[in-house]
């Protein structure tokens, strides 16, 4: 299949193109390379570097003409959109809004679309089902949860498929350490460097920590599956932070300690994703446990301040 990639460069989308390619699909991947990294991109598949905004993005779905585009390209982080919620908006719901005119026009079949837990808000119930309520506490949730919309739409005026996947925390290597990056990129690189993470809390919150690499299977299995569904790509099981950390110490022999700070005004202190859903209609299921995702995510990271 003809499968083009946005955000191909990045944490979550370079492992989806590895697995493309390693599944033996035709890829191209755009992306502007504004969190993406070179180093991330396949050298097996042609690559753009575009913004999914810019007029040439259409030259490019003309060029390449694929039969299906997985997007992940988006701004993801949750403190930008709160400090800039027009940013925020211009990337996510108009850059996919051109997204969608683009691939109706050229005859795209199908669109699989990267969407987070955090379109939920705070939990009623655990675990999170696609039924849940709908109500984003940040504009990067609202952001995703339009879209959404925007894709049912299409698909009834349009006809052009789609599958949703919101993902719950996903974790491994090529993650972002710096910055808002993920809890485990950044206990890893802390701990490695002899450095103490800090836990805002008691750590007793918890998340559905899935590894990066059940995500790119679950991307897959929707090209093919799932056609007009919302499924949660996730683990179904809460780990508290303070679990988290000793998993870490454990399997890098490490004793320090965190230090706790107070808690982040507005984090919800339980969430975790139930995946029926997607192991039924998309026959997908997690195939890493914690443990082992994080040893390879570890590895990644002591490979790479040996590089430095």
């Amino acid at each position: 299949m003809r499968v083009l990639v946005t955000g191909g460069a990045g944490f979550i989308g370079s492992h989806i193109v590895d697995l493309l390619v390693e599944t033996g699909h035709q890829v191209a991947v755009v992306d502007n390379l504004s969190t993406g990294h070179f180093e991330n991109i396949n050298p097996r598949i042609n690559f753009y570097k575009q913004d999914i905004c810019d007029r040439a993005f259409t030259e490019t779905i003309a060029r390449e003409k694929p039969e299906a585009v997985i997007h992940l390209a988006a701004q993801a982080d949750v403190q930008c959109s709160i400090n800039n919620p027009l940013a925020d908006a211009s990337n996510n719901i108009l850059g996919a809004i051109n997204l969608l005119q683009t691939c109706t026009s050229y005859g795209v079949g199908k669109i699989v679309y990267a969407s987070t837990a955090a379109v939920y808000g705070n939990p009623s119930h655990l675990p999170l089902d696609e039924g849940h309520l709908v109500e984003p506490q940040n504009p990067y949730g609202i952001s995703k949860c339009t879209v959404e919309h925007y894709l049912r739409v299409y698909k009834e005026i349009s006809k052009i498929n789609y599958t949703v996947l919101r993902f719950a925390n996903v974790y491994g290597p090529r993650q972002d350490s710096a910055g808002e990056g993920g809890v485990v990129a950044i206990f890893a690189d802390k701990i490695l460097k002899g450095e103490r993470p800090h836990i805002f809390g008691n750590g007793e919150q918890t998340r559905d920590f899935v590894y990066v690499k059940d995500v790119a299977f679950a991307g897959i299995a929707a090209l093919h599956r799932g056609d007009g569904g919302v499924f949660n790509i996730s683990t179904g099981e809460g780990i508290s932070v303070n679990r988290l950390f000793r998993e870490l110490l454990e399997i890098t022999g490490s004793r320090l300690e965190p230090v706790y700070k107070l808690p982040r005004p507005g984090d919800i202190t339980h969430s975790y994703l139930a995946n029926k859903s997607a192991c039924t209609r998309l026959d997908w299921r997690p195939r890493y446990s914690l443990a082992g995702g994080l040893r390879e995510t570890v590895e990644f990271y002591r490979q790479r301040l040996v590089a430095r």
